[in-house]
């Protein structure tokens, strides 16, 4: 099993420099997969969870690429409703050929009211949107016949009933985000899903978290190390492992989340 970060590309302390050091320490701890967060339109309902400055992924993944040599590069998730779907195919198609066949596209059916509205995007067809637009990416890189750099993973994001049958009609995994350890097993005990690769929080404590509500990722080392391992056995092809916690202030700091990332890929890689 194969572990990720998901780097943020937003908030106060985010810039080209910080970015630049986000992929640095990515790849140098090992880890095989860097993502990052979607939003066109920084409205103040999205501002609140992620605030200006917002790098857009495709521009920032392809930049990246270009000062990586191994991580793969992806999105977690992208938002599929608010753009055309053709041009998603050939922007993700090019970033695949520039990376070498590193990207791993993670889409979702978005939240933000406000943002649909200020696209001109309606709000309530957008999982019909979703369904039409992945027929129309998957038909298009079918059609592909130019030697291009390989497949692109499309994983699915989203807890409910629709995300998973989208996941088993058009995905190439399950990527379910910050949820429990319950919540995902009973998904995977009720489905045949073609792959399997949550985003979990990664949130480390000197105590072990009791509470039966913890989010997977969450809690002692200890405790972080058995929620992996219960992934692995669970069937996760890879974990990714969210650092960022809503408090736009921490992109300031990020020497924080890179020891918190530090311990677990040391540990992971030790564990018998």
């Amino acid at each position: 099993m194969q572990l990720g970060v998901n780097v943020p590309n937003f908030g106060p302390g985010t810039d080209p420099g910080v970015l630049r050091e986000w992929a640095q320490v990515v790849e140098g701890l090992g880890f095989g997969l860097l993502m990052m967060s979607d939003h066109v339109v920084v409205t103040p309902e999205v501002a609140e969870r992620y605030p200006e400055p917002f790098y857009e992924p495709f521009t920032t993944l392809a930049w990246l690429a270009g000062v990586t040599s191994k991580v793969r590069l992806g999105t977690t998730v992208l938002i599929l409703p608010y753009r055309e779907p053709l041009l998603v195919a050939r922007t993700a198609g090019t970033l695949n050929r520039l990376s070498g066949g590193r990207l791993v596209l993670g889409v979702g059916v978005g939240w933000s009211r406000q943002e649909f509205q200020a696209l001109g995007v309606p709000y309530s067809a957008r999982g019909r949107l979703t369904d039409e637009h992945l027929a129309t990416l998957r038909k298009a890189w079918d059609e592909e016949a130019d030697g291009g750099a390989g497949p692109i993973p499309l994983w699915i994001g989203g807890h409910s009933e629709a995300a998973v049958r989208r996941t088993i009609r058009f995905g190439d995994a399950w990527h379910p985000l910050r949820a429990t350890l319950p919540a995902m097993r009973a998904v995977l005990a009720e489905h045949v899903l073609p792959g399997f690769a949550p985003r979990i929080a990664l949130r480390l404590t000197d105590a072990p978290i009791d509470d039966p509500g913890r989010l997977a990722g969450t809690g002692t080392v200890e405790q972080v190390l058995d929620d992996l391992d219960q992934l692995r056995q669970l069937g996760a092809e890879t974990v990714l492992l969210d650092p960022y916690h809503g408090d736009p202030e921490d992109t300031r700091r990020p020497h924080a989340a890179w020891r918190a990332l530090a311990t677990v890929a040391d540990r992971w890689r030790t564990a018998p």
